[in-house]
């Protein structure tokens, strides 16, 4: 069985992780996925020490894929990329707005050319107003999406970052959804169509529903910031730290049985779901007291038997070996030649007529370039001349 993507063919011309992990989401799904790179490598490739030639975060953010490493500057490269293009269904990048048109690919020079392709641009802050021409990074996305605000001291206020590379992921996972959507609206109309994503706009509606709850209606609103202390619900039990939640009604009843302090269940400060929001830090402190007093795995095992939510603050070491991961086999561990057992997070949707697949490890620049130009035609001595310019780089797997 093949993937639900079988037969799509894009063109990543994407660099660090907005892209990237978009494109690998729709390579795990089927789709063949040629990424283009400067011939240096795109940024991510230097981003950490290489193992066999690839670093881990450019690994998991382009397995599957196929490189290809050429000079767009040089007439040759262009010539290369658009035989690509016009065979493609997708065509995926994340240069400053204006660039590609600059370079001559931009939307409406390859819609000429292809009028069915999808067209992903994807940019820090869209392509107008006062940032639209700015470099970004991700905590430069925090900054102004207010992440940093949600993720703020509670006792000081002092802002706080989210502690990975939250924007660009958020991005990525908004990136792929768009460009499925795309391709089944082509599937009705036979149209190509222009995609635009802005890394500012994903993590803003990403953080709408809960994170903002405060602005939604403007006459009644509020600083969501006084409610969100409910949200940290990290206790430290005699062992280890864990998590539980109570928010219906029968899972404070639930906890309330497993802590032994049946007495708090009709207490009007917490009888009701609007009552344990507005009193969220004293539920939280004497709950948090009397977890104090039990060893991790016995209260955890009291909490899962009343119902209650709850589960034991994993590391990043622990959660390799973690019985619930090993059940649903998140972590897939495959052996490939030069590195060994690689392990990578399984794609996450489970198709059960068209299976994701994690088809290949991440390229070495240039690996697929020969196989690649063998594709569209451009035969071995042209392949020869291009490399002997210096207009591509080839690199054996």
């Amino acid at each position: 069985m093949t993937g639900p993507l079988e037969g799509i063919k894009i063109i990543d011309l994407t660099s660090m992780i907005s892209g990237p992990m978009g494109a690998m989401i729709l390579a795990d799904q089927g789709a063949e996925v040629v990424k283009v790179e400067p011939l240096g490598g795109e940024q991510l490739r230097h981003m950490a020490a290489p193992y066999n030639g690839v670093n881990a975060p450019f690994y998991s953010c382009n397995r599957g894929k196929k490189s290809l490493a050429i000079d767009l500057k040089s007439t040759e490269g262009k010539e290369v990329l658009i035989k690509l293009i016009k065979e493609s269904d997708v065509f995926m990048q994340n240069f400053r707005p204006g660039t590609t048109d600059r370079m001559g690919f931009g939307y409406e020079e390859l819609k000429k050319i292809n009028p069915n392709l999808i067209y992903l641009s994807i940019s820090g802050f869209g392509s107008k107003g006062p940032y639209a021409q700015s470099r970004v990074y991700d905590p430069v996305i925090q900054a102004l999406s207010g992440a940093t605000d949600i993720q703020a001291d509670r006792n000081s206020g002092e802002p706080k970052m989210f502690r990975i590379v939250i924007a660009d992921k958020v991005t990525s996972l908004t990136a792929a959804q768009a460009v499925s959507s795309a391709l089944y609206a082509r599937e009705k109309n036979s149209v190509g169509q222009h995609i635009k994503l802005s890394m500012l706009d994903s993590v803003v509606a990403f953080f709408w529903p809960e994170g903002m709850t405060g602005l939604v209606f403007k006459d009644n609103e509020f600083d969501v910031r006084k409610l969100q202390g409910s949200q940290d619900l990290i206790y430290k039990a005699k062992d280890r730290y864990i998590t539980a939640g109570a928010v219906s009604d029968a899972e404070w009843k639930g906890m309330c049985n497993a802590l032994n302090m049946e007495d708090l269940i009709e207490d009007e400060r917490f009888a009701t779901s609007a009552a344990r929001v507005i009193n969220s830090e004293e539920r939280k402190k004497i709950t948090g007291d009397e977890i104090k007093k039990w060893d991790s795995e016995e209260i955890l095992d009291r909490f899962q038997t009343e119902g209650v939510p709850s589960a034991p603050l994993l590391d990043r070491m622990e959660l390799m070996d973690h019985e619930q991961i090993i059940a649903n086999q998140t972590i897939l561990r495959d052996k490939y030649d030069g590195f060994g057992e690689v392990r990578q997070a399984r794609p996450a949707a489970l198709f059960e007529g068209t299976p994701s697949q994690i088809k290949r490890p991440a390229p070495k620049l240039g690996e697929h370039g020969e196989e690649i130009l063998n594709s569209i035609g451009i035969t071995a001595s042209a392949r020869k001349k291009l490399i002997d310019e210096g207009k591509i780089v080839i690199t054996k797997s």
